[in-house]
């Protein structure tokens, strides 16, 4: 039996030591599988975080929009595991009193809160330029609509001209192997070079048939134009295509082209569709089906003009071709299918003129004037000009030019007194 004496100090002892709660470590490790676990989780979410950064940055280079969004969406989500994580941990192991005021775990709260908050300010900034740039796509594709619209708008227009329905262009407009057509600027452009081919083309055989009769070729050209100087001799050839022009032309701006007809009021679908029908079609078939059509009456009063009396008779040794032709007939002879050709190339170029609205213009120039290479182009490429001689003027025209909106084709001219290079 110890002492009263003893027993008080060993009590007085006892009361004097304090007791701690128990440290974080030891709680933490009556549980080690569990803690591993969280540990593992914990390095495998940094690891699936590391992939999807990498992966969003792989996306920038090259830039890919779709991949972008999804790997951004892989790293959030990776963000949302660890925060999960982390709440978890804390929920499991709150930290002791002493050694965080009672505070602090509603501070963590709330800057995890604050984190999340930043987070989501993230993606609604994202979510709002993701509907601006929808917004610019959809006026955009407005644009595109209204773009569209007007092209479908001028399409039908053009489908009206040539007397065609939307349905039936829908349905096959080149059944009868006929391919659309627009009436455009540079499709006027190719029919006026495909006219003055014809007269060139037609000019051949005529003067290969006056050399056959015996004509004097250089009289005649002096005849048709008097006094012209020649660069060559070879060139009084365009004095030939001239006459052809001015007679072919005589009554282009007329919407009738001089042939009389009973109804003078003539729709522009009229002209185009005119154009359409006389465009793939064997001049002499045209002539041949109806000899009295507009066509058929052009091409016996542009005969008699440009092939004179004198001249058929020195070919053909009469005039029956001639009396054929003002009987109302159209022979088959090489020389009038030939002056068919021509024929046909100046009446399409004339109802395609009158297609347009406004109707194309055509203009002339006259012998004597000046040289100009916005309104004239010289059918003789290489000419010379010295410098201390005037400035070339016209000495034939040989195709008149046009005004077509506001664009110009140039007349086709010779020019006289000019040197040629050799």
């Amino acid at each position: 039996m110890q002492p009263a004496g003893v027993r008080d100090n060993q009590l007085h002892d006892s009361n004097s030591q304090k007791v701690h709660p128990q440290p974080m470590e030891e709680a933490t490790n009556q549980n080690p599988e569990a803690v591993e676990a969280l540990v593992s989780k914990i390095f495998g979410n940094i690891s699936s975080l590391k992939s999807a950064y990498i992966q969003l940055q792989a996306a920038h280079t090259p830039y890919d929009p779709d991949k972008i969004q999804a790997a951004d969406k892989l790293v959030i989500s990776e963000l949302k595991t660890l925060s999960e994580l982390k709440h978890f941990y804390r929920e499991n192991n709150p930290k002791p009193e002493c050694v965080s005021p009672q505070d602090s775990r509603l501070a963590a709260e709330i800057q995890e809160q604050q984190s999340l908050l930043k987070t989501y300010e993230v993606m609604v900034k994202k979510f709002q330029s993701e509907i601006q740039n929808k917004d610019t796509e959809i006026v955009q594709l407005q644009k595109q609509i209204q773009e569209a619209s007007l092209k479908r708008e001028k399409l039908e227009k053009n489908l009206k001209l040539r007397g065609l329905s939307a349905k039936e262009s829908e349905s096959g407009g080149s059944e009868n192997g006929i391919l659309p057509v627009d009436l455009t600027p540079d499709l006027f452009t190719s029919v006026v070079e495909a006219a003055y081919r014809a007269i060139h083309d037609f000019s051949k055989p005529l003067i290969n048939m006056m050399k056959a009769a015996g004509w004097d070729l250089d009289a005649a050209a002096n005849s048709i134009e008097p006094d012209i100087l020649y660069a060559k001799r070879a060139h009084k050839k365009y004095a030939f295509e001239s006459h052809i022009c001015q007679r072919m032309f005589s009554g282009f701006q007329q919407e009738s082209f001089s042939v009389k007809q009973d109804n003078l009021t003539v729709p522009k679908e009229s002209f185009f569709n005119q154009y359409l029908a006389m465009r793939e079609m064997d001049p002499l078939d045209a002539v041949g089906q109806n000899p009295d059509s507009l066509f058929g009456k052009f091409c016996h009063s542009k005969y008699l003009v440009v092939v004179h009396p004198r001249m058929e008779a020195s070919f053909f040794g009469n005039l029956d071709q001639r009396n054929y032709v003002m009987g109302g007939g159209h022979p088959r002879t090489p020389f009038y299918l030939a002056f068919l050709k021509l024929a046909k190339s100046i009446w399409l170029l004339q109802r395609l003129a009158y297609s347009f609205d406004p109707p194309v213009k055509v203009f002339q120039v006259n012998r004597g004037s000046e040289f100009s290479e916005v309104y004239m182009e010289s059918v003789v490429k290489n000419f010379i000009v010295d410098e201390s001689d005037q400035k070339p003027a016209v000495g034939l025209m040989v195709m008149p030019g046009f005004w077509i909106g506001g664009s110009l084709i140039q007349c086709k001219v010779y020019l006289t007194g000019v040197k040629v290079a050799e």
